[in-house]
């Protein structure tokens, strides 16, 4: 199963965040999107599952919705929700059961072996809002899990998270790739991304270099993208989309 980026542009106000960016992600690997800060990496990941419409261009996926799992920031996730954590967990099974649809001994069972596995067999009855951020991402990779989705696709899921929830949870990174499931995550952390994403997209609004993470992090290439980035934070062009006249 594919994912290809077809001169995908997104912009904000006529300013290009992500432009005319091709290619294609390793399929059944792990790649990472990498780049200096306000490089559109966010935004890429947001277009691609739709969250944001593109100005031209598409992102094809050959995957059906529900072997989609999309992770944003936690920033954009509403904590105040009155639900406990084995009510979020459980969502993960809406693709199989529906919103308003049972969920059975086998679906709870999943759950118990989600929590399980990220470390919070104890919190299922706890309320969401009571969780601290590395709790709250454990339960949101346990749902992850629940869904077992082929294509899971990441937004700084590492961002503000204790050093110990941080190494469990790219332990399961590894795992979804032992398991030939395709990971697109958005990181800004060089030696996490070293370490577990044998591929990168290093980004500056557009692309500067795209395949194996030891060809694509050079020095070279890693100036590049911060004068890159320097020069679209500088001069900021509108954004003209395919067609259009100048």
């Amino acid at each position: 199963m594919s994912v290809v980026l077809e001169n995908l542009t997104v912009s904000y106000q006529r300013h290009p965040a992500v432009h005319h960016v091709s290619g294609e992600f390793a399929d059944g690997e792990a790649t990472a999107i990498f780049g200096p800060n306000g490089a559109g990496k966010s935004t890429l990941l947001k277009a691609m599952v739709g969250a944001l419409r593109p100005d031209s261009g598409r992102a094809v996926m050959s995957h059906r919705r529900a072997d989609i799992a999309y992770l944003p920031q936690q920033s954009e996730i509403d904590r105040s929700l009155p639900i406990t954590v084995e009510d979020l967990v459980l969502s993960g099974l809406w693709h199989r059961s529906g919103a308003f649809g049972g969920v059975g001994r086998d679906g709870r069972m999943r759950v118990a072996e989600a929590l399980a596995t990220v470390g919070l067999s104890e919190f299922a009855r706890r309320p969401i809002a009571a969780l601290s951020s590395g709790q709250f991402q454990r339960v949101l990779f346990a749902r992850i899990l629940v869904q077992d989705a082929r294509l899971i696709l990441l937004d700084e899921p590492f961002n503000a998270v204790d050093a110990k929830t941080t190494y469990d949870l790219l332990a399961l990174v590894r795992r979804w790739r032992a398991e030939g499931r395709t990971v697109i995550a958005v990181l800004h952390d060089y030696e996490q991304v070293h370490a577990y994403f044998p591929y990168t997209l290093l980004m500056a609004r557009e692309v500067v270099a795209w395949g194996k993470t030891e060809t694509v992090l050079t020095d070279a290439n890693l100036r590049r993208a911060v004068e890159r980035a320097a020069h679209w934070q500088d001069r900021a062009p509108v954004c003209r989309v395919d067609g259009e006249a100048a």
